[in-house]
């Protein structure tokens, strides 16, 4: 018998507050990798994660920020099944290739090496928040090669196979900087009901081993 959408569609305060943890030991060992990647200290920051419905998610992203955004799209596997999507505005995406590959290039340049860039710095940051809760929940996970994708917040949260009745989105602000650059975006984690409320099942287990230590 499924549960009734109210019992795994909302986090409780102490599940609410484990998740932005959580997140925010992935970013810190994110911002390490990427330090090491560019060969400079890089600042990132969480504020908190929010778990919202697809239908503000699409909302949200579309009343904060312009039409043309970039995202880069891992699906991940395990007990807890679903997408990862670490999105930028398509400006903030061009400034974050110059900040990883430094140098004094053209705009031309960086827009060609946009998508090898893109796809190694999503992959070391939705890798880094994926694999720590992953290791923190005490569970393995497996990660897709990275896609690079163009579009809008509806068609990010509407990719094949179509999303399911239910299908909640963990929200994640990030902000940070990389040789002085200041940039912003978002990581979204797709999660349909099961999924869901598999994770709410870890996130008790993880709760308690925390509360008897």
């Amino acid at each position: 018998m499924r549960a009734p959408p109210d019992a795994v569609t909302v986090l409780d305060e102490l599940e609410q507050d484990a998740v932005t943890e959580l997140v925010n030991l992935g970013i810190s060992r994110a911002a390490l990798s990427l330090a090491e990647m560019v060969r400079e200290e890089v600042s990132l920051s969480v504020p908190k994660a929010t778990l919202v419905n697809r239908e503000e998610a699409i909302r949200t992203l579309g009343e904060r920020e312009a039409k043309n955004l970039v995202a880069v799209h891992q699906i991940f596997e395990g007990e807890v099944n679903g997408r990862a999507l670490l999105i930028f505005p398509e400006a903030n995406s061009l400034e974050l290739v110059r900040a990883v590959v430094g140098g004094d290039l053209s705009n031309e340049e960086i827009i060609e090496l946009e998508q090898e860039a893109l796809a190694e710095t999503g992959n070391i940051i939705l890798n880094a928040c994926l694999g720590t809760m992953a290791d923190q929940l005490q569970r393995s996970l497996r990660v897709s090669l990275p896609e690079i994708l163009h579009g809008d917040s509806e068609s990010f949260f509407s990719l094949a196979p179509p999303p399911q009745p239910g299908e909640q989105v963990l929200f994640i602000y990030i902000n940070f900087a990389v040789r002085r650059r200041n940039i912003n975006g978002y990581i979204a984690l797709l999660l349909d009901i099961p999924a869901l409320a598999a994770l709410r099942a870890l996130l008790r287990e993880y709760i308690a081993r925390v509360a008897g230590n």
